[in-house]
């Protein structure tokens, strides 16, 4: 079994470079979180800033599922700032209709090193105390984040990118890192929101600067007889280190593409892995 976590973020607007198919509807979404629990996925992935993901979520039922959520980024002008982390899960506790999170994830983890970080890890661990989170943990764009957090904060949960061309992850030494510290780790971005799954003629213009690399990655496709998608879930099936591996769908039928991967022992190599980050953090593509 593949340990998939179901990113929800297209339940709730349109999400992706590579999704044709806008927000995913109501019907569909309930078609496919069905299919998913029957086929052994049980945790899910979503956000306050996910649009209204977390309130389709509650309006299909999720009681029976792991999931986490992310806080937004807490307003300047926040006097109590338990108060405020306290009400936000509420308020993400009556969307989703469950009655506590399995995750809480900060999205904007950068504020534990501002004036008012100590005051929010300790709201955070407050909230975890009362019973409405099993765990707390953050969101991060790139592991260069973690060593000033690592230092003064323990969290139980790292969500970070990791895909065949953004390998920051384990160069850096911090995926093995975290596994000991015991600090559950999953991955996110294993298509690249999709840019790796995409042809010659699909994939947007603004990304033909990259176009050696693309002629690269096709050929190495080719010659290993393996698809996109297999070659990037395989990638990051072969660090046993990760716990769970979040992927966002557009349809029932992507989801099930997935599930039948061809897993193989895969030897990716090196001329593939990239640190441009106006390649690898979509942040920064609505630049290109």
């Amino acid at each position: 079994m593949i340990p998939l976590a179901l990113g929800t973020a297209q339940f709730g607007m349109p999400y992706g470079v590579a999704n044709q198919q806008g927000k995913i509807s109501f019907a569909s979404a309930t078609e496919i979180l069905r299919y998913a629990h029957l086929a052994g996925v049980d945790t899910l992935d979503t956000a306050i800033a996910y649009g209204d993901s977390e309130q389709c979520l509650g309006s299909i039922g999720v009681k029976s599922w792991k999931v986490i959520s992310k806080l937004p980024e807490m307003p300047e002008s926040t006097l109590d700032i338990l108060n405020w982390v306290r009400q936000t899960v509420y308020a993400s506790l009556n969307r989703l209709q469950v009655p506590k999170l399995y995750g809480l994830l900060l999205h904007h983890p950068e504020q534990l090193l501002s004036i008012e970080g100590i005051e929010l890890y300790k709201a955070l661990v407050i909230i975890k105390q009362e019973g409405l989170v099993d765990k707390i943990g953050i969101s991060i764009y790139s592991p260069n984040e973690l060593d000033p957090l690592l230092s003064q904060f323990e969290f139980d949960l790292v969500q970070c990118p990791c895909n065949i061309l953004d390998r920051n992850l384990v160069e850096s030494g911090c995926l093995y890192h975290l596994k000991e510290l015991g600090i559950e780790i999953h991955v996110r971005s294993i298509f690249l929101q999709g840019l790796l799954l995409l042809n010659l003629q699909e994939r947007p213009d603004k990304f033909n600067r990259w176009q050696a690399l693309w002629s690269q990655w096709d050929e190495w496709l080719t010659s290993s007889n393996i698809s996109a998608l297999d070659a990037c879930l395989n990638y990051v099936l072969s660090f046993p280190e990760i716990s769970k591996i979040v992927i966002g769908i557009d349809s029932l039928c992507q989801f099930k593409e997935i599930l039948n991967i061809r897993e193989i022992n895969l030897q990716v190599p090196d001329f593939l892995f990239r640190n441009d980050p106006d390649l690898i953090y979509p942040s920064n593509w609505k630049k290109l």
